[in-house]
């Protein structure tokens, strides 16, 4: 047998790889090493991406679009330190790109960075962590995970720090995150005021200035103050303020100081330690040319105190009235402005518009009016308009120092603020009537018509309507802002949404309503309408739209009695007053001038009484006023030398064709009237003749009675006699009115042309000559062309009674089936004339 032999092969051993030294040009190359499982080659490719990024904008760009970002933001977590290391300084330093920032918030890589901030980690891991997250921050939804992931009590330790960069970092962080209330509260019960006010006083300025802004931010907070307050915090900062190798950064402070004294604790707190003396001696005594931002934080921060009245009182306790007229004054023109400001708030209090006004206060404002600077005038017309608030003097003292041209000019500048404060400053002066009628010699009405305009402010038209208010009481005023086209403007302001302004305009529209002319333009715009829905709605009306419709109406007696159906005794009727019929609410009431302009239709007529030898025309830009009446015939003016009135001896139907006969001689003589002169309406002759015979035959009597009964026998016998109840349908009126109409070729129909007429035309010719014999009644409309005339008389003395004062009763005048009878109210008799 053969022997066999066992062959043993041997295996080689392994040798280890040698590292290899490797270079790479190629961005792309280092982010495949990113994937690598090796350590080193994970520190070595997070580093070399970190020095790329540092390189500029595009290779950030460059990278996030290799897909380098989410590989590093694992490598975040990495177990080994070099990798951790440069991985963060990789993605802090990516992190300011815009597009980098959006892609790290979809990874969700907060969480992460913030436990980068734990004490264990390096320095240069807190840096660049802390450089992330400031730039995340900026962002809402960022600034929501920070805090959800206790990042707050990791920042506020790195405060701390000995690192400067660090220190840096994290003050952005928390700057941002103090802007949002939650955060300003969350800061400072975590402990963050006490390393913040460490930070003033860093050796960094960078450090000083973003801790600066984070305590102004903090101290907004009401706990935030609190917290501040517990930590000398505010002695602090004046101790800052009074360092002059700070002065660079006392703006910053000051506006700290501005937040602290916010409140009532506060500023006791800074009142008892000397605070406020301390901050009104350095706005007193601060070198204007060194220190002008000082100045003006100074001034804004005293300002902000003076906000609360309790706070004026102490402030006037300091006397900073002295030291805030001396800054009117200094050099710079936000120094000025800011002063202003402070003046404006400081006003507020009654005792400081007197020491302002001690110190000429007012002539230095004034002359900051025509300053250059737009920011400066708008402060100083603000204060002005604060310093006039409720004081005559200070009032005078503007005028003194001739500020009224320079704030009527205001009126016409395009500002909203300047125009704003200037009318409220004319408001203020023109409850003086001097004042008032100083303002209106420069143009003033005419001038807030195009305030009224172009206003886009609610403030600026609250302004110009409230002065519009007040100069509105003299009638030239009335009449220059009308031909000024003012009108149309201030009727659309019944419109607005916005109640205030609603009201200022019925308030103005009550004051222009106060003349016959002004009052008919008014109208003839619209406003009676508004008016009658704004009073209409509960939520709408106020108290001054009442008083306008009123005062509408009683300088406008023809739309009252459309409207109201009712004249009173003391709405005395003048040459001009026509009855068009009722109107329904809404219903716009027409202007005679209108009316006569219009082609005869089926409609009632309307009836005008004018005595006047001539009606004016009222153009949109001309005046209504109407030329008084003749004279009555206590001085014998007539207005024409036509043979006197038909006897009253003649019976009805004589004394009918009579004036038939006149009115048929008139219309021979003289052609048809076109429309186009049947504007302003001629004198009506017949009618002057009838105030005439009525001031003779009315006058002469003493007796109140006898005057009622004499005047309603004339009246029914000017319109036709007196007619009986059941025979009423025989009177024919109608046909007499068309008539006239048609003879006239016109609506409007002079009342003394009118033969025939019944309640409504003998009502309407008593109420007027019995306004013009000055005789006292009213005029009450009712339905279906009644009418009727209600007069006050004392009660008569039953026979053998003792003579003693009756009290007075209401009568109704029967004018038409027993003219010159006297029908006690709400009797059966009286009752029976008034319906139909």
């Amino acid at each position: 047998m053969g022997k066999k032999v066992k062959k043993e092969i041997e295996t080689p051993r392994k040798e280890p790889f040698e590292p290899l030294p490797f270079e790479s040009k190629s961005a792309a190359t280092v982010v495949l090493m990113l994937s690598s499982p090796e350590e080193d080659v994970l520190a070595k490719a997070c580093y070399a991406i970190y020095k790329f990024a540092e390189k500029g904008e595009e290779n950030k760009s460059s990278l996030l679009g290799l897909g380098a970002l989410p590989p590093l933001c694992q490598h975040i977590n990495h177990e080994d330190k070099r990798v951790r290391r440069n991985a963060i300084m990789a993605v802090g330093m990516m992190a300011a790109n815009v597009d980098v920032k959006i892609a790290l918030k979809k990874l969700d890589v907060i969480p992460s960075v913030i436990e980068k901030l734990l004490p264990e980690e390096e320095t240069v891991v807190h840096e660049f962590a802390t450089l992330c997250l400031s730039t995340l921050s900026v962002d809402f939804v960022c600034k929501v995970q920070i805090t959800e992931n206790k990042g707050l009590p990791s920042l506020i330790r790195l405060l701390s720090g000995p690192d400067p960069d660090v220190t840096k970092n994290t003050l952005e962080i928390a700057l941002n995150l103090v802007q949002d209330h939650p955060n300003r509260a969350a800061l400072g019960e975590l402990g963050g005021v006490p390393p913040l006010l460490a930070l003033v006083r860093s050796e960094f300025p960078v450090i000083q200035l973003l801790a600066l802004r984070i305590l102004e931010r903090l101290t907004l907070d009401r706990d935030a103050r609190a917290a501040f307050r517990e930590v000398q915090g505010f002695e602090k900062i004046m101790d800052f303020i009074n360092d002059k190798d700070l002065s660079d950064l006392h703006v910053e402070a000051l506006r700290v100081v501005s937040n602290c004294v916010a409140d009532r604790e506060s500023l006791l707190l800074v009142h008892q330690t000397g605070g406020l003396s301390r901050l009104i001696q350095l706005v007193a005594l601060s070198p204007a040319p060194a220190l002008p931002e000082v100045q003006t934080s100074a001034a804004t921060c005293i300002a902000m105190v003076a906000r609360s009245s309790e706070n004026r009182k102490l402030l006037h306790a300091h006397d900073v009235e002295t030291a805030l007229v001396g800054l009117l004054s200094a050099e710079g023109d936000g120094v000025r402005t800011a002063a202003c400001h402070a003046v404006a708030t400081m006003s507020i209090h009654l005792v400081s518009k007197d020491t302002f006004r001690e110190l000429e206060a007012l002539h230095v404002v004034v002359q900051l009016l025509s300053h250059s600077c737009v920011e400066l005038r708008q402060a100083a017309v603000q204060a002005l308009s604060s310093l006039t608030h409720d004081s005559q003097l200070n009032a005078a003292a503007v005028e003194e120092a001739a500020g009224v041209e320079v704030l009527v000019q205001m009126l016409s500048e395009g500002s909203s603020t300047l125009v704003s404060h200037a009318a409220a400053t004319l408001a203020n002066m023109a409850d003086q009537e001097p004042l008032r009628c100083r303002i209106l010699t420069h143009g003033a009405a005419a001038a807030l018509v195009g305030p009224l305009q172009s206003a886009t402010t609610t403030d600026s038209l609250l302004q110009v309507t409230r002065c519009l208010a007040a100069l509105a009481c003299e009638p030239h005023a009335r009449k220059e802002f009308r031909k000024a086209g003012g009108l149309p403007p201030l009727v659309r302001l019944l419109s607005s949404r916005h109640k205030e302004v609603r009201s200022n305009a019925c308030w103005a529209i009550s004051v222009c309503a106060n003349e016959e002319a002004t009052s008919v333009e008014l109208c003839k715009l619209g406003a009676l309408e508004s008016l009658q829905e704004i009073n209409e709605s509960p939520n709408r009306r106020n108290r001054f739209s009442e008083m306008a419709m009123f005062r509408l109406l009683a300088s406008n007696l023809s739309v009252k009695y459309c409207v109201t159906g009712r004249l009173a005794s003391t709405d005395i009727t003048t040459d001009g007053f026509y009855d068009a019929g009722p109107v329904r609410p809404g219903d716009k009431v027409m202007t005679l001038e209108e009316l006569s302009k219009q082609h005869v239709n089926r409609r009632r007529p309307v009836l005008v009484a004018n005595a006047a030898a001539k009606l004016q025309a009222q153009p949109s830009d001309e005046s209504l006023d109407l030329e008084p009446s003749p004279p009555d015939a206590r001085n014998g003016s007539v207005c024409s030398k036509a043979g006197t009135r038909t006897s009253r001896g003649k019976s009805r139907d004589q004394k009918e064709e009579d004036k038939q006969q006149r009115d048929g001689d008139e219309s021979n003589d003289q052609p048809e009237p076109a429309l186009d002169n049947l504007w302003p309406p001629p004198c009506d002759t017949a009618f002057q003749k009838l105030v005439t015979e009525a001031t003779k035959s009315v006058l002469i009597l003493c007796d109140p009675r006898e005057q009622y009964v004499t005047l309603a026998r004339l009246v029914s016998e000017a319109l036709g006699g007196a007619v009986e109840t059941d025979r009423l349908h025989e009177f024919h009126w109608e046909l007499h009115l068309s008539e006239l109409k048609f003879r006239r070729r016109s609506n409007v129909v002079p009342i003394g042309s009118v033969c025939k007429g019944i309640y409504c035309h003998r009502a309407m010719l008593f109420k007027c000559l019995a306004d013009r014999v000055r005789v006292s009644c009213s005029l009450v409309r009712g339905e279906y062309n009644r009418a009727w005339n209600e007069v006050l008389l004392p009660g008569e003395t039953q026979p053998g009674a003792p003579a003693r004062p009756q009290p007075r009763s209401l009568y109704v005048v029967d004018l038409m089936h027993q003219p010159g009878s006297l029908l006690r109210a709400n009797t059966p008799a009286a009752i029976q004339y008034q319906s139909i």
